[in-house]
């Protein structure tokens, strides 16, 4: 999900407007940028295999969207980082409590057995290639963990991860986003993907 300049300053006109006390500010800021959420929505849902079985984008991105909204009225984020940030996280939990509902032990699902791969860990959409398990197909039980994994992230790491794997952003991108040297986001990123692979590896 390319993130322009112009679209930072646009975020983060309609943040300082709610700021101020305008209550519409982010039913317009929503509907402003619902095109990017629905990508991002997309480029998240890909990371989720097995679960487009069951659901579609449009149904996943609607029911993300009401959760960030009712969110909204608790968190107030100060910056487009934050938004951000928020929109990922809800979309996030919206995949995982499908995937517990489809794939739980009662779901629908349950004796529909689910693997799914791809690229690198940090390609969205890619195969996990963490520990030793890189080589061995990934269960909806292996990629709920991940992304569960990725929610329990020290928040420095997992804002970084966020924005590389679930937005697709470059490194230098996620840089100028976050107002960090690219050096600091190749540390946090590799120290994500080092307490990642200890956390799934315990839970193996």
């Amino acid at each position: 999900m390319e993130i322009s300049d112009k679209t930072i300053h646009e975020m983060q006109s309609a943040i300082n407007a709610a700021r101020d006390g305008d209550r519409s500010a982010f039913d317009t800021l929503l509907a402003r940028f619902e095109g990017r959420l629905r990508i991002l929505t997309k480029q998240m849902f890909r990371s989720f295999p097995g679960l487009r079985r069951w659901e579609e984008t449009d149904d996943v991105f609607q029911a993300a969207m009401i959760r960030l909204h009712r969110s909204l009225a608790d968190a107030h984020p100060n910056d487009a980082r934050h938004f951000i940030g928020l929109c990922a996280t809800q979309i996030r939990r919206t995949l995982l409590d499908l995937s517990r509902h489809y794939f739980g032990k009662l779901g629908p699902a349950a004796k529909h057995e689910t693997s799914g791969g791809g690229r690198a860990a940090d390609a969205p959409g890619g195969k996990l290639e963490l520990a030793q398990r890189s080589s061995e197909p990934i269960s909806i039980e292996d990629w709920t963990a991940f992304h569960e994994a990725i929610a329990s992230l020290p928040e420095e790491q997992r804002e970084v991860f966020e924005l590389i794997w679930y937005t697709g952003l470059g490194q230098q991108e996620a840089a100028d986003l976050l107002g960090l040297n690219r050096r600091t986001i190749v540390r946090r990123l590799q120290a994500a993907r080092l307490q990642l692979t200890e956390t799934l590896s315990r839970a193996s």
